[in-house]
Order: C-alpha cells, then structure tokens, then sequence
C-alpha cells in the first residue's frame, strides 16, 4: 500500500499543494515549522478521519482561509492497494447559520462517494511516530486510550461504530447522573442508557483486548532487538470493569477480536457490566460521572518487572514506543494483507547511533515510509542516495536539487 499523489488545500500551512509521492523511502528536508509535520498529519488525518494532533478541527483550516472567504480545507489523496486503486477524501467547513453562530461541518468521500468515518477502515492503514509520543507511555491513561481506538478504527467499522454509540451513551447517562444529583427523579431512567453502555463497553474491551493481546506478540521481540536483548517489554491493559471471568471466555494471547467466543462470554459480560451499573448508582449520582467502563481503562508497559510509565527514564520511554509503533506496524500488515504507510517525525533525533542503524534497516520491508527532518546529516550518506528527497520551506515542497 502507498500513497501516489496527495493534494491539500488550506489545509495548516498550505494553502494548494499537489504532491506526487513514490513507492520508496520519502526524505521530507526543511526547517521548523515549514510544514513537514502538517503533511504527515495530513496522511494520518485521511486514514482515521481525525487529527493526531488536535481535537479541535478548526485549527486545521489555513489561517488565511476565514479573510480570503474560503473558511474549510480538503484533502485528498490516491492510494494504490495490491488490487486496485481508491481515491480518499475528507474536507472541512466552517458555516455560519442564519442564527450568526457558526459549525464545523466535516464531509468523507470515498471514491467520490459520500460516506461514515467507520467506512474509511482498511483504506488507508498508517503508522505515525511524532517526537512527543514519547508522552504516550507516562502522560494521561486518555492518550493511550485514544491511540488504541486510532489503531482499531484503521482495521474494524464494527469498532468505530460501537465506540461512537457508547460515546453518545456515555455523555447522556453522565447529563442525566447529574441532573438526578441537583434535582432527583426516577433512577429507573437510567436503565435504557445503561443497557446501552453495556452492550457497546463490552464490544471495545474485546476488541482492545485482542489487539493488546497480538502487539505482545511482536512488541517483546522488537523490545529486546532495540535494546540488544537487555530488556523486555510486555503491554498489559487494565479494563476498569473486570469480572471474574467464566471459563468460556479464556483465549490465547494473539487471537483477534473476532476469534474471542463473543456470543455466550460476551453475553455474560453485558449482563455483569449492566448490573455493576446499577450496584455503583448512587456513587455515580454523588460524582455525577459513570465510573465504570472502557473509558476509564488503562494501558501500562512494563519492563523488567518495572512500569516504563512511572519508573522509566526518558530514554526507556522512547525505546517502548518505538517498540510498540513497530508492532503495529507488523500486526497492521497481518490483518490486512498490505504494508501500511510508516510516518516518522524526527524519530532519529533522540535514537543512539544503534536504535537509528536498527530502525532505517526495517524500512526496506515497507512499501512507503515518509520521514520528516531538519537535519539530513542524520542519514546516512548511503541511505540518503535510496532515498527520494524534497525539499519542504514555507508550504511549498519541491524536489532537492
């Protein structure tokens, strides 16, 4: 899988850019903030239907775009697949209603059709490494829970769409535990909500749990390989809700979530995960928050019987992310069949000289990588003449001469 041509309009940084890009290793070569991270952002933005970078949408259109009268940004791009080619695109629009307030409209288009962000799995699979990822590992469980959902929404619709209900499910039910604080009423209101909350909470905790349960598989041996077998690495996710579980709901490490027996076991789950609901009403009334449920979960990565989150050293940190971008990257392949687009921002510039050497000889077993530098003395000069280099100042990116 690569990406053959990638055109942005007001879009961050640029306001046109139409870009023809080669199956090879990509050397994105410029300054700070010139737009080689906003072009990898782009990519990403495109495989997920929203930002690595940001929750906030508008930020993403050009900052001329409000005065030149076109408030919105597109993007597009051509991606060619073992059997065929699709066309990808996602544009952004900031209207002003006949009330004078203004909303962000966001329309996807997959092969000129119109369609939901869960339909955009398995179109474009990327893998995106940004120098603050380092943060993943100690920074708030949010960020790791929003990674995995990231991961899953490139390969599961079905993911998508559960954590999409769960999530309307989840803000109502919380609207309502407050309201029952400041002004009580019948709790019986809640059941439909909750109902709802266990019927999609368990379908994302499978589905994280079988993922987690494969990145083991390849993250452990990546782990040792970047620390010359000094260390390894083991992902353990945390559900918040965890009921002794019943027999038929042991698996094996590496099943995906659809070989999880999920029609009995899942079945029993719903109904433990409903009545905790109810057993934990008034704590939630008196918070007025649900305190149960793959919101509030959590991934941790130990090594050597350590938490890498709490007890890791900066440089240790970096080595699991590493580590655990590079087992998606081998488990992406897996499941889909296709090589996915590798994205690096700057990953050399806190690598010792034998994680840079260990991670540039894995790009040859990707169909595309696109690497973004200041700096490309960091390469070797042998690498260098492989590699496909443009030049990026300003917005505007032309090849290096």
């Amino acid at each position: 899988m690569y990406i053959q041509s990638l055109s942005l309009r007001q879009f961050r940084i640029f306001n046109r850019l139409e870009l023809e890009l080669a199956p090879t290793t990509v050397l994105l070569l410029g300054a700070n903030a010139q737009g080689k991270t906003s072009l990898l952002e782009a990519i990403a933005y495109l495989a997920v239907g929203r930002s690595p970078l940001t929750h906030i949408e508008q930020h993403l259109i050009h900052w001329d775009a409000e005065t030149q009268g076109l408030p919105f940004a597109h993007l597009e791009a051509e991606v060619v697949r073992h059997t065929h080619r699709e066309q990808i695109a996602l544009a952004v629009e900031r209207k002003t209603l006949s009330n004078g307030q203004a909303r962000l409209q966001k329309r996807i288009t997959i092969n000129r059709q119109k369609v939901k962000r869960s339909a955009l799995a398995g179109h474009l699979n990327v893998v995106l490494f940004l120098p603050e990822d380092v943060g993943l590992i100690g920074g708030p469980p949010g960020l790791r829970r929003r990674h995995l959902d990231d991961l899953l929404a490139q390969v599961y619709p079905a993911y998508i769409e559960a954590a999409n209900r769960y999530q309307t499910a989840l803000s109502r039910r919380n609207a309502l535990l407050r309201h029952l604080r400041e002004r009580g009423g019948d709790r019986r209101q809640l059941e439909p909500l909750e109902m709802e909350l266990a019927e999609t909470g368990v379908t994302l905790s499978l589905y994280r749990q079988g993922v987690i349960n494969a990145l083991n598989l390849y993250a452990d041996p990546l782990h040792r390989d970047l620390t010359g077998g000094q260390a390894w690495l083991k992902l353990h996710y945390l559900p918040s809700f965890n009921p002794r579980r019943p027999p038929e709901m042991a698996y094996q490490p590496a099943l995906m979530p659809e070989d999880v027996p999920t029609t009995s076991a899942a079945a029993t789950l719903r109904v433990a995960y409903r009545k905790a609901l109810v057993q934990h009403r008034s704590q939630a009334i008196e918070r007025g928050m649900t305190l149960l449920g793959p919101h509030r979960d959590e991934l941790r990565f130990i090594s050597q019987e350590r938490d890498v989150g709490i007890f890791g050293s900066r440089g240790q940190q970096r080595t699991a992310v590493l580590a655990l971008r590079l087992a998606e990257l081998r488990w992406l392949e897996q499941v889909t069949g296709e090589s996915p687009v590798l994205l690096l921002d700057e990953v050399l510039a806190e690598l010792d000289r034998a994680r840079r050497g260990y991670l540039l000889s894995l790009l040859g077993d990707v169909e595309q990588a696109i690497l973004a530098t200041t700096d490309a003395e960091m390469f070797p000069p042998e690498f260098r003449r492989r590699t496909h280099i443009l030049e990026v100042n300003g917005g505007i990116i032309l090849p290096s001469t």
